[in-house]
Protein backbone atom coordinates (compact mmCIF):
# COMPACT_ATOMS: atom_id res chain seq x y z
CA UNK A 1 0.00 0.00 0.00
CA UNK A 2 1.19 3.36 -1.22
CA UNK A 3 0.24 6.09 0.80
CA UNK A 4 -0.34 9.72 -0.70
CA UNK A 5 2.67 11.19 0.31
CA UNK A 6 4.40 8.44 -1.47
CA UNK A 7 1.90 8.70 -4.56
CA UNK A 8 2.45 12.46 -4.62
CA UNK A 9 6.31 11.91 -4.90
CA UNK A 10 6.24 9.03 -7.24
CA UNK A 11 3.72 11.23 -9.98
CA UNK A 12 7.50 13.58 -9.90
CA UNK A 13 9.12 10.81 -10.78
CA UNK A 14 9.29 9.24 -14.71
CA UNK A 15 8.65 5.47 -14.66
CA UNK A 16 11.49 3.53 -17.26
CA UNK A 17 10.39 1.03 -20.21
CA UNK A 18 13.82 -0.68 -20.63
CA UNK A 19 13.72 -3.60 -19.38
CA UNK A 20 17.43 -3.66 -19.23
CA UNK A 21 20.51 -4.43 -16.17
CA UNK A 22 24.53 -4.19 -17.06
CA UNK A 23 24.54 -7.28 -18.64
CA UNK A 24 22.32 -6.18 -21.89
CA UNK A 25 25.07 -4.08 -23.35
CA UNK A 26 23.01 -2.37 -26.11
CA UNK A 27 19.78 -1.66 -24.28
CA UNK A 28 21.71 -1.16 -20.90
CA UNK A 29 22.65 2.03 -22.70
CA UNK A 30 18.78 3.13 -23.22
CA UNK A 31 17.97 2.16 -19.92
CA UNK A 32 21.01 4.45 -18.22
CA UNK A 33 19.69 7.17 -20.19
CA UNK A 34 16.07 7.06 -18.95
CA UNK A 35 17.45 6.22 -15.32
CA UNK A 36 19.40 9.73 -15.42
CA UNK A 37 16.54 11.64 -16.88
CA UNK A 38 14.02 10.09 -14.31
CA UNK A 39 16.81 11.21 -11.88
CA UNK A 40 17.38 14.72 -12.84
CA UNK A 41 13.46 14.86 -13.20
CA UNK A 42 12.94 14.48 -9.49
CA UNK A 43 16.03 16.17 -8.03
CA UNK A 44 14.92 19.40 -10.26
CA UNK A 45 11.24 18.98 -8.56
CA UNK A 46 12.89 17.93 -4.99
CA UNK A 47 14.75 21.35 -5.33
CA UNK A 48 11.29 23.23 -6.36
CA UNK A 49 9.97 21.41 -3.61
CA UNK A 50 12.62 22.79 -0.98
CA UNK A 51 13.31 19.58 -0.73
CA UNK A 52 16.89 18.55 -2.17
CA UNK A 53 18.42 15.74 -0.02
CA UNK A 54 20.92 14.01 -2.00
CA UNK A 55 23.81 13.63 -4.62
CA UNK A 56 24.51 10.74 -6.83
CA UNK A 57 26.95 10.04 -9.92
CA UNK A 58 28.16 7.06 -11.38
CA UNK A 59 31.35 5.23 -12.84
CA UNK A 60 31.14 5.60 -16.57
CA UNK A 61 29.14 2.30 -17.43
CA UNK A 62 26.59 2.97 -14.74
CA UNK A 63 27.18 0.09 -12.64
CA UNK A 64 28.44 1.62 -9.68
CA UNK A 65 26.62 4.96 -8.11
CA UNK A 66 28.01 6.93 -5.10
CA UNK A 67 27.58 10.61 -3.79
CA UNK A 68 26.34 12.32 -0.27
CA UNK A 69 22.80 12.25 1.21
CA UNK A 70 21.22 14.62 4.04
CA UNK A 71 18.93 14.62 6.71
CA UNK A 72 18.03 17.80 8.39
CA UNK A 73 16.54 17.48 12.03
CA UNK A 74 16.47 20.22 14.73
CA UNK A 75 17.32 22.58 11.86
CA UNK A 76 20.78 20.41 12.01
CA UNK A 77 21.99 18.89 8.72
CA UNK A 78 23.35 15.55 8.97
CA UNK A 79 25.20 14.22 5.95
CA UNK A 80 25.86 10.44 4.91
CA UNK A 81 27.91 9.08 2.16
CA UNK A 82 25.80 6.82 0.07
CA UNK A 83 26.86 4.29 -2.05
CA UNK A 84 24.87 1.02 -4.28
CA UNK A 85 26.05 -0.99 -7.03
CA UNK A 86 23.74 -1.96 -9.92
CA UNK A 87 23.11 -5.51 -9.53
CA UNK A 88 23.54 -7.96 -12.35
CA UNK A 89 19.82 -9.02 -12.26
CA UNK A 90 18.78 -5.20 -12.33
CA UNK A 91 15.95 -3.99 -13.12
CA UNK A 92 14.03 -7.02 -11.18
CA UNK A 93 16.85 -6.77 -8.59
CA UNK A 94 16.51 -3.06 -6.70
CA UNK A 95 19.39 -2.11 -5.58
CA UNK A 96 20.87 -2.39 -2.21
CA UNK A 97 21.31 1.04 -0.98
CA UNK A 98 24.15 1.65 1.55
CA UNK A 99 25.29 4.15 4.05
CA UNK A 100 28.71 2.57 5.31
CA UNK A 101 29.56 5.21 8.27
CA UNK A 102 26.17 4.27 9.80
CA UNK A 103 27.60 0.59 9.03
CA UNK A 104 26.13 -1.48 12.83
CA UNK A 105 24.48 1.64 14.52
CA UNK A 106 21.15 -0.10 13.70
CA UNK A 107 19.58 -3.37 13.60
CA UNK A 108 17.79 -1.86 10.52
CA UNK A 109 20.97 -2.55 8.17
CA UNK A 110 22.85 -5.19 6.95
CA UNK A 111 26.80 -5.63 6.46
CA UNK A 112 28.39 -3.36 4.53
CA UNK A 113 26.14 -0.36 6.08
CA UNK A 114 23.25 -1.47 3.59
CA UNK A 115 20.03 -0.54 4.90
CA UNK A 116 17.01 -2.99 5.29
CA UNK A 117 14.26 -1.93 2.93
CA UNK A 118 13.11 -5.83 2.94
CA UNK A 119 9.51 -5.57 4.44
CA UNK A 120 7.96 -2.65 2.49
CA UNK A 121 10.04 -1.47 -0.40
CA UNK A 122 11.12 -4.87 -2.22
CA UNK A 123 7.33 -6.10 -2.66
CA UNK A 124 6.62 -2.62 -4.08
CA UNK A 125 9.65 -2.73 -6.35
CA UNK A 126 8.85 -6.37 -7.78
CA UNK A 127 5.29 -5.10 -8.61
CA UNK A 128 6.94 -2.00 -10.88
CA UNK A 129 9.38 -3.87 -12.97
CA UNK A 130 10.52 -2.49 -15.04
CA UNK A 131 9.19 1.02 -14.45
CA UNK A 132 10.96 1.68 -11.31
CA UNK A 133 14.39 2.89 -11.12
CA UNK A 134 17.52 4.40 -9.47
CA UNK A 135 15.12 7.11 -8.62
CA UNK A 136 12.42 5.27 -6.96
CA UNK A 137 14.76 3.07 -4.78
CA UNK A 138 16.09 6.88 -3.37
CA UNK A 139 12.29 8.36 -3.00
CA UNK A 140 10.62 4.88 -1.46
CA UNK A 141 13.70 3.33 -0.58
CA UNK A 142 16.60 5.82 1.45
CA UNK A 143 14.13 8.36 1.55
CA UNK A 144 11.85 6.77 4.00
CA UNK A 145 14.43 4.65 6.39
CA UNK A 146 16.45 8.04 6.73
CA UNK A 147 13.42 9.87 7.80
CA UNK A 148 12.64 7.34 10.79
CA UNK A 149 16.10 5.65 11.20
CA UNK A 150 18.29 9.17 11.62
CA UNK A 151 15.72 11.12 14.35
CA UNK A 152 16.20 7.49 16.28
CA UNK A 153 19.60 7.11 15.91
CA UNK A 154 20.16 11.03 16.76
CA UNK A 155 18.12 10.85 19.98
CA UNK A 156 19.88 7.80 21.26
CA UNK A 157 23.41 10.01 20.82
CA UNK A 158 24.80 6.94 18.01
CA UNK A 159 24.90 10.18 15.42
CA UNK A 160 26.56 13.32 16.85
CA UNK A 161 26.47 16.50 15.02
CA UNK A 162 29.19 17.32 12.92
CA UNK A 163 29.88 20.88 12.12
CA UNK A 164 31.72 21.62 9.06
CA UNK A 165 35.48 22.58 8.90
CA UNK A 166 36.42 25.56 7.65
CA UNK A 167 38.75 24.49 4.63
Amino acid sequence: MVDDNSKKTLSAIPLLKTKAGPRDKDLWAQRLKEEYQSLIQYVQHNKKSDNDWFRLESNKDGTRWFGKCWFIYNLLKYEFEVEFDIPVTFPLTAPEIALPELDGKTAKMYRGGKICLSDHFKPLWGRNVPKFGIAHAMALGLGPWLAVEVPDLIDKGIIKYKEKSES
